[in-house]
């Protein structure tokens, strides 16, 4: 949808520079990508914008409890940033696999603060400015292997990933029914063959992730796209439109 304001977390590369490209291309909008380090950023500056679009790249580090205030202090005052119309919190680790038994406390605890954490940490900083819009929508890119209700269908060695995810499902549900003003679900993009997805592959043995960036950008716009509070909000949805168990 053309001529609103975004805000793509972990838009540096994978699903997030997917989803920045796509919204860019949008006449009349205006696409925030927050990345770790806005140093390190050759793919998003090479994007092509639509006619009076922008890109705006800001730095929030998910594992960080200061970068999205700063980052919207930033906006603000540097970019007259007076709203944010979609939130995508995309941003998250997943880099250690194995069984509970065997997970460093490290990795678990990580894991969590970037996953679970930096997303409360990153809703506390936007609010204002998306009470701000007429039609709010904050989307955390969640994943099915953090749904407890459908754990016997992935055993895989995902203890410290799939926590974390499980931690982020509860943080959108309980923010979809806090603030009834806003659309708030929780969005699975599959599992994508992006740097995480197929190291997530070759962890389990297999030789790709099975869904490609096309096809999980392609589902998550038309899911964000068409989402309102009454057909989506609360709701644990999928790239492919079907809906996964909390």
């Amino acid at each position: 949808m053309s001529g609103l304001v975004y805000l793509i977390t972990g838009a540096n590369r994978g699903i997030g520079l997917g989803l920045t490209e796509h919204y860019l291309t949008l006449p009349n909008t205006i696409v925030i990508a927050a990345v770790r380090n806005p140093s390190s950023v050759d793919g998003l500056k090479a994007l092509k914008a639509g006619s009076s679009s922008k890109l705006v790249i800001i730095k929030i580090d998910s594992a960080s409890t200061t970068d999205a205030a700063e980052a919207v202090r930033v906006l603000k005052s540097e970019h007259s940033i007076t709203h944010i119309d979609v939130v995508i919190a995309n941003a998250g680790l997943g880099r250690y696999w194995g069984p509970a038994l065997e997970t460093p406390i490290s990795e678990f605890q990580e894991h969590f603060q970037v996953n679970a954490t930096g997303v409360l940490v990153l809703f506390q900083a936007v609010h204002g400015l998306l009470e701000a819009s007429k039609a709010p929508k904050f989307i955390p890119i969640g994943t099915p292997v953090g749904s407890i209700g459908e754990l016997e269908s992935y055993p895989l060695p995902t203890t410290a990933y799939g926590t974390s995810k499980a931690a982020l499902n509860f943080l959108t549900r309980k923010l979809h029914f806090e603030h009834p003003d806003i659309v708030i679900y929780s969005l699975a993009p599959g599992w994508v063959q992006t740097e995480m997805g197929r190291g997530a592959a070759s962890a389990v043995g297999m030789d790709d992730a099975p869904v490609t960036l096309e096809e999980s950008v392609a589902g998550l716009t038309k899911s964000i796209d068409n989402a309102t509070r009454e057909t989506m909000g609360g709701v644990f949805a999928s790239y492919d439109g079907k809906t996964h168990a909390w």
